[in-house]
This record gives C-alpha cells, sequence and structure tokens, in this order.
C-alpha cells in the first residue's frame, strides 16, 4: 500500500503573529517542512488562499494535519462543510493533534466516520457558541456602562464662546443661520440643533 502524503495547515490571527507551536507540532507529526501551508489571518471564514491551494493537493492518498480544531475555522457551519469536502469529497483523512479522537485514519468503518462527524459536530458548535456568548457579554458590557452614564464614540465638541451672543442675533433675525453658522465655525445644521436646545433648555 502507498504510503499517505502528508499535509500541515497552520492559521495565525494577524494579532498572534507566532505560529512555531502549530509548526514543531506539525512536524513531529512527520509532515515535510515543504508540505506545510499556512495563512496569517482570521478564523471567520474559508477565504484563504494558503488554504485553497493546499485543498487542491489532497487526494484519496493524502492526511491533513492540524493543531487544533479552531485553526481549521471557527464558524460552525462552514467548518462542518470543510470536514466534508477533505474527508467526504477530497476522500483524504485529517488528524487533530489536540483531539485524538478526531483521527479519520482510525476505525475506517462507519461506526468510526459517524463518531468522528458527531465530535467534529459537537466541538464546531460549541466553539461558534463561545464566540457568541463573548459577542452578547461585550454587547450587555457597553449597554451597562452607557446606563451608568459612560459615553463612547469622540467626544462633542464644546460650544464657542460667541455662541450665545450669535444665537441671539440670528434669533433676532439680524443675521442669516448661514451667517451664524460661520461665526461659530459649524455646519448650519449643528447651530440650528444647538440653538434649538439651547432655547429648550
Amino acid at each position: 500500500m502507498e504510503k499517505q502524503k502528508m499535509y500541515g495547515y497552520i492559521r495565525v490571527s494577524t494579532r498572534e503573529q507566532n505560529e512555531d507551536r502549530q509548526r514543531i507540532a506539525l512536524l513531529q507529526m512527520g509532515v515535510p517542512s515543504q508540505q506545510i501551508y499556512m495563512d496569517k489571518q482570521s478564523g471567520k471564514d474559508f477565504d484563504r488562499p494558503q488554504y485553497k491551494k493546499m485543498l487542491k493537493q489532497l487526494d484519496g492518498n493524502s492526511v491533513l494535519v492540524v493543531k487544533s480544531i479552531d485553526r481549521l475555522g471557527r464558524n460552525y457551519t462552514d467548518l462542518n462543510e470543510q470536514w466534508r469536502i477533505i474527508t467526504k469529497e477530497k476522500g483524504a483523512d485529517l488528524i487533530v493533534i489536540d483531539m485524538p479522537i478526531l483521527d479519520t485514519r482510525k476505525e475506517k468503518n462507519l461506526l468510526g466516520t459517524l463518531i468522528s462527524d458527531i465530535v467534529l459536530a459537537l466541538l464546531s458548535y460549541v466553539a461558534e457558541n463561545e464566540r457568541m456568548n463573548i459577542r452578547q457579554r461585550q454587547a450587555e458590557g457597553i449597554a451597562a456602562a452607557k446606563a451608568r452614564g459612560v459615553h463612547f464614540g469622540r467626544p462633542t465638541a464644546g460650544m464657542p464662546d460667541n455662541f450665545s451672543e450669535v444665537r441671539k442675533s440670528w434669533q433676532d433675525k439680524e443675521i442669516s443661520l448661514r451667517q451664524a453658522a460661520k461665526a461659530c465655525g459649524m455646519p448650519k445644521s449643528t447651530f440650528f440643533d444647538k440653538a434649538r436646545a439651547w432655547e429648550q433648555e
């Protein structure tokens, strides 16, 4: 039987930068260094040049090695679709180093395939659920901060010293809206809004 060709895939986000841990793990698994593909970008989708290039190399006599499942991706639907493409369409094996149960070389029967598929579905669901929880916690944190009076975004500019005087001249129709706004260094709409708010106060 012909020996399987080994390929490795590394993904690091632009913030992480350091791919050494993943590369060492792949080399220790016996992946030749020239057959390791790497993308430096987030795992939100599979629009990655090196991943696509690596995918073209895979066939029924290949095995793809990744350090952890989230190196492939974090989106539940996309991750399951890529697993299907690699293992079903390409017929390649897949090894996830940090999760030995996700090694399709073992148990080449229906039960082994079913177990791998179930474990992958569970893991990718947990990964996506955690991402959604993080986003929800961030949104709740922002809402709580706003409720405490914390302001986000650029601070509003203070009123110019001459605003009260210019506003009165405009109100008394001594000057036009355009002249008043120009005198205060504001767009016309901003001057108008602030003048109205001033009246209400």
